[in-house]
């Protein structure tokens, strides 16, 4: 995997605060494979989890890795979305987006658009021209964050936070890097802020551990915790329960997460973890609400038109 890179000896050290309780791994679950949008491949993160267990996360595509062919990269055509918040983090490879409420921009390299859909929003992801045309690497995460139901109506919003915004830190013996994208994450003597404004008490990290080399992440004890695995092989957990690509690990309470990579294998890990909301979930296609009526009626409102407009000057999937 071609990885966001960074010179550990220059960044903060994180280390687990004395006396700390390691989460244990309550299971491990594999990504089923999939297509999405104009027909990029995908895997399911979150597929046979339950929703309690995700809580406030709904959704989570790692797309790729794939090496495209010239001709071969695809994207999503304009599309709705209302009720919570989509996560695009690219980590090779280039995505355009725009959308309906004036966001837009290039993706790529580590960077991450996060989209608040709020009341309503369209919007299209798209790979650019010359990247059709050559082909290439293509590797990235599409995460969808729960909005609170009285987040739910709020005005669509955007945030571009390109790769040298991310905090990084490093365990103290420097075999690996945390990227944080938001959410903070406090030691013994530092909180550490990512660059990502949430609407509930979130975290998002990408996590990099070289081969033999372990991890342990303070992380708060009212929050749940995640490890994907975007490649590579290794374990969770102080049980060291084994994990490798396209693997969910979901944590127990406790306040201390623990990765550690196998001999001769780096792991990339996407952690995630935030405050439960608690509430009921109704979802239908790109809608996430909180009851089967708020649904109805955000499709009502898609058909009628008022979740937005397409802009005149508005990008299109170049298909070659």
């Amino acid at each position: 995997m071609a990885a966001v890179t960074a010179d550990i000896t220059t960044v903060p050290a994180v280390a687990p605060v004395p006396g700390s309780r390691p989460r244990p791994v309550r299971s491990v679950t594999t990504a089923p494979r999939g297509v999405e949008g104009e027909g990029f491949p995908v895997r399911r993160a979150f597929a046979g989890v339950d929703l309690s267990a995700l809580d406030p996360f709904i959704h989570m595509d790692q797309m790729g890795e794939i090496d495209y062919a010239p001709g071969e990269p695809k994207g999503t055509p304009w599309h709705p979305h209302r009720g919570f918040e989509t996560v695009t983090y690219m980590i090779e490879g280039t995505f355009l987006h725009q959308d309906s409420h004036g966001g837009g921009g290039v993706i790529e390299n580590g960077a991450t658009q996060w989209m608040t859909a709020g009341k309503g929003i369209l919007h299209i992801e798209t790979p650019p021209e010359e990247l059709v045309m050559s082909g290439g690497l293509f590797h990235g995460i599409q995460l969808w964050v729960n909005l609170p139901a009285k987040d739910k109506m709020i005005d669509p919003r955007y945030q571009n936070l390109e790769g040298g915004a991310i905090t990084l830190l490093a365990s103290a013996d420097g075999g690996a890097l945390v990227r944080l994208i938001a959410g903070d994450v406090t030691d013994a003597v530092t909180t550490h802020h990512g660059p990502g404004s949430t609407h509930t008490p979130i975290v998002m990290a990408h996590v990099t551990v070289e081969p033999g080399g372990r991890l342990e992440l303070p992380w708060r004890p009212d929050f749940n915790a995640l490890a994907y695995v975007l490649s590579g092989r290794g374990s969770a957990g102080d049980e060291q329960a084994p994990v490798a690509l396209g693997q969910l690990a979901v944590f127990d309470a406790g306040d201390t997460v623990m990765l550690t990579a196998d001999a001769g294998e780096r792991l990339d890990v996407l952690l995630l973890g935030g405050q439960p909301i608690r509430e009921p979930v109704a979802a239908y296609g790109p809608f996430v609400m909180n009851t089967r009526a708020e649904l109805q009626q955000a499709v009502d409102d898609f058909n009628a038109g008022r979740l937005g407009t397409i802009p005149a000057d508005g990008i299109q999937p170049f298909r070659g």
